[in-house]
């Protein structure tokens, strides 16, 4: 398993975890889609925001191994703004390889990607 170093292990100051610190020996947790409705509680949405900004500026618009990355972290992300940089794609690899879909990233968190000199 990859382990992405410099990679924030949480948000800070609460128990929203990044990463992991080491494989599965039954094999990776696999990633799906979770739904994301619009009664989430503020503390879920800045987890949602600090992990998607760790990903652009740890890895920008190039494709990433999951690695160590959290399954559950990604998955309410993934197939929105993070999505397979591959086909086919295993949800349960520790290999498989991503991408943040840009469009919809910047549609859904616009404070990300603006310049904080142009607010």
């Amino acid at each position: 398993m990859l382990k992405h170093r410099g990679f924030p292990s949480r948000l800070p100051g609460s128990d929203f975890q990044f990463t992991i610190r080491r494989a599965n020996p039954k094999g990776a947790t696999p990633i799906i889609r979770r739904e994301r409705h619009a009664d989430r509680r503020p503390a879920d949405r800045r987890a949602d925001a600090a992990f998607l900004a760790a990903l652009w500026e740890h890895f920008g618009e190039e494709p990433f191994a999951r690695g160590n990355l959290d399954a559950g972290r990604l998955s309410w992300l993934f197939g929105r703004e993070v999505v397979p940089a591959e086909d086919p794609f295993d949800n349960r690899s520790y290999d498989a390889l991503l991408r943040i879909d840009m469009g919809r990233a910047m549609a859904a968190f616009p404070d990300i990607f603006t310049n904080p000199d142009e607010k």
